[in-house]
């Protein structure tokens, strides 16, 4: 699980450091090397990175619920679904992680980005937009209440 938050700069070559008490939590398929995928998230200003196990069963969930071979819809949703992807691995010496510029202009990332752990999953803001996400308080309370059904 991916949990905090963690403030991170930009270098000129738009790399960043990966904290390392997120680092810590993901292995991918060669237990020796990390490995993530990162994406736009398709709801807010924000890029989702998986651990390439994650992306794979998420993906396939997604891609069970589809027919694109036979669906013309489908096929162009799974176009978009699998475009704009980044696979990305720490280096080894300073855990530093390079996401290509297309993606993080998508989030309008130039200086500062914030990894935020939301336990499957690691979120990557713009730091400047990382507090214009919050959910308010009242609808916080309307979500809790619906819950307790």
């Amino acid at each position: 699980m991916f949990v905090g938050d963690h403030i991170a700069k930009i270098d000129d070559k738009g790399r960043l450091v990966l904290p390392a008490q997120l680092k810590a939590y993901a292995v991918c398929k060669n237990p020796n090397k990390l490995c993530f995928v990162v994406r736009k998230n398709p709801y807010f200003d924000c890029l989702d990175m998986l651990t390439d196990k994650e992306w794979e069963r998420l993906s396939q969930d997604v891609r069970s619920r589809l027919d694109p071979e036979f669906n013309e819809e489908d096929d162009a949703f799974w176009r978009e679904y699998t475009h704009d992807r980044d696979i990305v691995e720490p280096d080894e010496k300073m855990g530093r992680i390079l996401i290509s510029k297309d993606l993080l202009e998508k989030i309008d990332a130039r200086k500062e980005v914030v990894f935020a752990g939301k336990d499957f999953k690691i979120e990557i803001w713009a730091k400047e937009h990382f507090k214009e996400q919050k959910m308010p308080a009242e609808k916080i309370d309307e979500i809790r209440k619906r819950l307790r059904k």
